[in-house]
């Protein structure tokens, strides 16, 4: 039975950082999800976590796999967070609908992401409806210099209404 208390609703509600695509590859099976949960967590070494719903078809996808890939999403990117956070891998083939290539030993990177970097998987660890994947970066994407303005990051405030594929 969950501890009754102060939660974090009030906090969360200031936040408003990016959102990504992880995806994952293992056992001849792919997933991919939206995240919200992610963060850089040490310089040196550099490394990055990020956290996958127990609950996500990508969690089970990613519990055999020894690489994460982490897909940072524009703002102009919506319909590609739609895709990943509104629907189910249970049911539906993400990966036949979009853009992608085998990256470092198979995970998936997709096409029409700008920035993203596949990590080692360092370590799981539990995080109650979430494990924590700690990630070492292996390769990253080209970062050429884009001509035009700079679009800005998607954040969760831009997929805030989305109804998720696979509610926890």
């Amino acid at each position: 039975m969950p501890e009754s208390g102060p939660g974090l609703d009030a906090f969360n509600a200031a936040l408003d950082g990016p959102v990504y695509v992880v995806t994952a590859a293992s056992g001849g099976r792919r997933g991919g999800c939206l995240v919200g949960f992610a963060s850089q967590c040490s310089i040196d070494p550099p490394r990055f976590v990020v956290w996958l719903s127990t609950a996500n078809h990508t969690h089970t996808v990613a519990r055999g796999a020894q690489y994460l890939t982490v897909h940072l999403l524009r703002r102009d990117q919506r319909a590609l967070a739609e895709l990943f956070g509104g629907q189910t891998g249970d049911r539906v083939d993400k990966f036949a609908r979009t853009g992608w290539r085998p990256g470092h030993a198979g995970s998936p990177v997709l096409t029409d992401a700008a920035d993203w970097f596949t990590g080692r998987i360092e370590g799981v660890f539990a995080g109650g409806d979430h494990e924590g994947f700690l990630l070492a970066p292996v390769q990253e994407s080209p970062s050429p210099p884009a001509p035009g303005p700079v679009v800005p990051p998607l954040r969760y405030a831009d997929v805030r209404d989305l109804e998720p594929g696979h509610p926890a």
